[in-house]
């Protein structure tokens, strides 16, 4: 992966192209360098140069196909290709809306599949063709984004409590009052309680 990942960040999963997308090139190779084989027996030299030169090809497909990547990390997804001309794209966990796999009967088999992931409406919606482990990618984004949306709200709530805590004097009741405001805060933003239910209740603690 030539993406640095930034401070905090973890890479959780790397997901390549399935590898039957280099099944063809490497047989008709193969097939080539047969017939070669079968048409200049007596000088087999021919044969082994030609063999390897055609060769070139498959090999630049595999390091595309090297190159060619899907990152999960705790806090965006990354899409690299290339080899010779290098292409990058991410997209925040937070901006990803919707993650959905599907497979063919032959695709259950051998184990490919097609990704959809439909971002921010600015960022639109693209199909990964043939990627290998489709439900692990789609499994490993959507469980990133459950632990992202949980550390958001801690750090929301913690916050919060902070600067009551901050601007109320010290007291064992103030500490109880910003653990309560804490957990409200914890539940609107699970969707437990609204957000008119939360200000009367938080205003509700603070006397208000």
């Amino acid at each position: 992966m030539q993406s640095k990942l930034k401070k905090d960040e973890k890479l959780l999963t790397i997901i390549h192209q399935h590898w039957i997308k280099l099944l063809l090139p490497f047989i008709t190779w193969l097939i080539v360098v047969i017939l070669l084989f079968i048409f200049f027996q007596t000088n087999l030299n021919i044969v082994l140069i030609i063999a390897l030169v055609s060769a070139l090809y498959p090999g630049y497909l595999y390091l595309e196909w090297n190159n060619n990547l899907w990152a999960v990390t705790n806090m965006r997804v990354i899409d690299e290709a290339g080899f010779v001309s290098r292409y990058s794209k991410e997209s925040p966990l937070d901006k990803i809306n919707n993650v959905e796999y599907d497979q063919t009967l032959w695709g259950r088999m051998l184990g490919y599949g097609d990704v959809e992931i439909q971002t921010a409406a600015e960022m639109g919606e693209t199909t990964y063709k043939m990627i290998h482990h489709p439900k692990l990618l789609k499994d490993t984004i959507t469980h990133a984004q459950e632990e992202y949306k949980a550390a958001q709200i801690t750090s929301q709530a913690q916050q919060l409590a902070s600067a009551i805590k901050q601007n109320m004097p010290a007291s064992s009741s103030t500490m109880t009052m910003a653990a309560e405001i804490e957990k409200l805060y914890e539940l609107m933003q699970k969707g437990a309680i609204t957000q008119d239910e939360y200000t009367v209740q938080k205003n509700k603690l603070l006397g208000r």
